[in-house]
């Protein structure tokens, strides 16, 4: 996020800069979990706040682990065996999936905007790469074919990547608020 924003006049703070912040519970819906996060955020700091929320969809699994993919097991490890052991014995071409993310733009008085990014691919039979976190090592995009999204470059995940591709469509938004 701060690559993508710094050539904006704008200095980008992390949750690090406001520690007594507590963010919200997650719900059911990726908007409106980005525009909770973001809320709280721009409540706390009185300026404008981006916020997330993400989820790998798997088509095999009927699109779960979807909005509760950040709570299908205790860590990234445990989410990861989880949904390999869920696909066991599912054909490489079931294994289709997405990942999935709502950026939102929240201003000091509740305003908000929000855009979607998706990333097409795969889940793979067995983590590959060291790169990245979450479910990266075993997700193949389609646009990388070959190579897991733990194995790509960083510059390279960031162009493919579900939230790059959310904040990117969230940028025009931001450029307003912003008056560029």
């Amino acid at each position: 996020m701060r690559a993508l924003l710094a050539a904006l006049p704008v200095r980008v703070a992390g949750l690090e800069e406001l520690p007594a912040l507590e963010l919200p519970d997650e719900g059911d819906d990726y908007a409106a979990n980005a525009v909770a996060k973001a809320r709280a955020a721009a409540r706390a700091s009185g300026r404008l706040a981006l916020g997330d929320d993400s989820g790998i969809e798997v088509d095999a699994l009927g699109g779960a682990p979807g909005v509760r993919s950040a709570r299908f097991g205790s860590d990234d490890g445990d989410r990861n065996r989880r949904l390999l052991a869920a696909l066991r014995g599912v054909a490489p071409e079931r294994r289709g999936a997405r990942f999935v993310c709502v950026a939102a733009l929240v201003t000091p008085e509740g305003d908000f905007a929000t855009a979607q990014g998706a990333c097409a691919g795969r889940v793979l039979e067995a983590p590959r790469g060291a790169g990245g976190f979450g479910y990266d090592p075993i997700f193949e995009p389609l646009e990388a074919a070959g190579r897991s999204m733990a194995e790509l470059p960083p510059a390279v995940k960031d162009r493919l990547s579900h939230r790059g591709r959310a904040f990117r469509a969230l940028l025009p938004a931001l450029e307003a608020r912003l008056g560029r």
